[in-house]
């Protein structure tokens, strides 16, 4: 299959697939139809997907179970008045007629915007409203069905909506009732251009209200690398990537790369992340492939591996956050499998990562991926020298890469303010070592200026997680009156740690960052929590910790005024 789109293939050394990786794009290359539908040609009984849910039910589907079952999906959609460029909102989670819906939307040329379950009336009413909303397909669970019903009379594009079942309420479309009885697909002409829009993500809003990250056709083929040659999979592989299929995660984990390499998509539907569960699963499924973000690892890593038969994993990776090195080097310990990190957003295709010929180093980032021409660069423009820190650019004056998002659907401003002069902006503060290895410092807004110290919040955090009393933490800056801002570390305890007494416990992990690193990085204030404050896709939110520790400086100097 990826010889149609690559021009070479097999590269016997990192210089060699640095040099040679080249994409070729079809004229108005649609993934349904020429990936997906190819497949189906060419292997019709090769698994696909591989469905699994809390309830121990399996379902397995076929390349040609997918082809037969996406083209009765996308006539239906058509039947209901769903055409090229609608806009429809996907709250599917991880069940399987998610896989089927993406697919029909791409056939009949419709901007799929997936979105998280966990949206409340208020969050699906802006996404409505900004996107012009026409459709909305969701599982039909009483929580998802009840916000959507509050939210469309406030949404005046919404026109169809759509429930898989088990609950229909009165207004909904019945999928699997209707589905049925769908009649035979016709392939519309003219579906799609390379320059479409084929899908929009909102950002996950770690700051400020999500915006709508648009990207065309071509994106998908941008995941040929993802799926290839970072998760490293075959038409052997049974992968399965931790998400949620709200989140941009889903697709580079769980869709495109994946079914470009013929590889198996196994997707475990549960209400409640389990670490156990999820062990347990990749033992009785033999599961060959698994990425997840740190976070996930961090969980995983509290169990005892020795219970379980994982010997059928022979590939991990990580991305979504910075990875910790102590995580690292305990995964690796209990396992001997090395996490093979890479760095992207939602606006690009993997931008950093750790392919298989090069030996990861842990809590790297990686090298810049072939598709893109990345640069660190200071703040007056100037290219930064190994060790210096700098933002993480990629040049786009020789056209835009395969996998860049096209803009900020309706929002050019924004759109202008990371994207201008033939770059494009990250907002992600990296350094890089003599070997071209990137290491995450942090956002640029995130950066702490103490007493005339710049202290990267990723630096505190990695060392704070090598000690056994944290499970997470989150670093940020505090505003004070002497020093400008001080370090604050907000942590999650391991079970066995909940019981120490607080005050002694803090002292000692200050002390432990003292003599771990600078001495002026050790945090000076320490909250202990019960969990961290994250965006519906599972990134911490460090703004509203911040937004927290402002108002409350804010209510004390008021108490004292008064």
């Amino acid at each position: 299959m990826i010889e149609r789109f690559l021009t070479q293939t097999k590269f016997g050394s990192l210089e060699d697939f640095q040099k040679n990786f080249h994409i070729n794009v079809p004229e108005n290359f649609n993934f349904a139809y020429d990936v997906m539908d190819k497949w189906a040609e060419e292997a019709p009984d090769k698994l696909a997907l591989l469905w699994t849910d809390d309830n121990d039910n399996c379902i397995r589907f076929t390349f040609k179970d997918i082809k037969e079952q996406s083209d009765r999906t996308a006539s239906y959609f058509m039947s209901l008045g769903i055409g090229k460029g609608d806009m429809v909102m996907l709250m599917l989670k991880r069940r399987y007629e998610f896989w089927l819906s993406m697919m029909a939307l791409h056939k009949i040329g419709a901007i799929a915007i997936p979105a998280t379950h966990l949206l409340t009336d208020n969050d699906i009413i802006y996404r409505n409203m900004r996107a012009n909303i026409k459709a909305i397909i969701c599982a039909g669970e009483e929580y998802i069905t009840d916000h959507i019903k509050k939210a469309v009379v406030h949404s005046p594009s919404v026109k169809i909506l759509i429930s898989i079942g088990p609950i229909v309420p009165e207004g909904f479309h019945d999928f699997h009732k209707e589905w049925m009885d769908a009649p035979e697909f016709v392939r519309p002409k003219h579906v799609n251009k390379n320059d479409d829009i084929m899908i929009i993500y909102f950002t996950s809003g770690t700051s400020g209200e999500p915006k709508m990250v648009a990207h065309d056709y071509t994106y998908a083929l941008g995941h040929l690398l993802t799926g290839v040659y970072w998760h490293n999979l075959t038409p052997d592989s049974i992968h399965l990537t931790i998400a949620d299929t709200g989140w941009g995660k889903a697709v580079w984990g769980k869709l495109y790369g994946q079914w470009f390499a013929g590889a198996v998509v196994f997707v475990y539907e549960h209400e409640k992340f389990t670490p156990a569960d999820i062990l347990h699963k990749i033992e009785q499924y033999h599961i060959t492939s698994l990425c997840a973000p740190p976070t996930i690892f961090r969980f995983l890593i509290q169990e005892d591996f020795s219970k379980y038969d994982l010997s059928s994993l022979k590939y991990c990776c990580t991305a979504g956050e910075a990875l910790n090195g102590a995580v690292f080097d305990k995964f690796y310990k209990m396992t001997g499998l090395k996490l093979m990190e890479a760095y992207g957003q939602t606006e690009t295709t993997l931008t950093l990562g750790t392919f298989p010929w090069m030996d990861p180093k842990p809590g790297s980032m990686g090298i810049p991926s072939p598709q893109y021409d990345i640069d660190l660069v200071k703040k007056d423009g100037t290219p930064c020298k190994p060790g210096e820190k700098g933002e993480i650019v990629i040049h786009t004056d020789k056209g835009k890469p395969i996998g860049l998002f096209l803009g900020y659907y309706k929002e050019p401003d924004k759109t202008k303010e990371v994207w201008h002069d033939g770059l494009y902006h990250t907002c992600d503060v990296a350094w890089k070592d003599e070997d071209g290895y990137f290491w995450f410092v942090g956002r640029t807004d995130d950066i702490i200026k103490s007493s005339g110290y710049r202290i990267s919040p990723f630096e505190v955090e990695s060392v704070l997680m090598t000690h056994p009393a944290i499970v997470e933490c989150a670093v940020t800056g505090v505003p004070d009156d002497i020093r400008g801002m001080v370090v604050k570390a907000t942590i999650v305890l391991a079970k066995d740690w909940k019981d120490k007494d607080q005050k002694t416990l803090i002292k000692e992990l200050q002390n432990y960052v003292k003599s771990t690193t600078a001495p002026y990085k050790y945090p000076r204030v320490i909250e202990i929590v019960d969990e961290l404050p994250k965006t519906i896709s599972g990134k911490i939110r460090r703004v509203e910790i911040r937004d927290n520790d402002s108002r409350k400086k804010l209510q004390d100097e008021e108490s004292k005024a008064v």
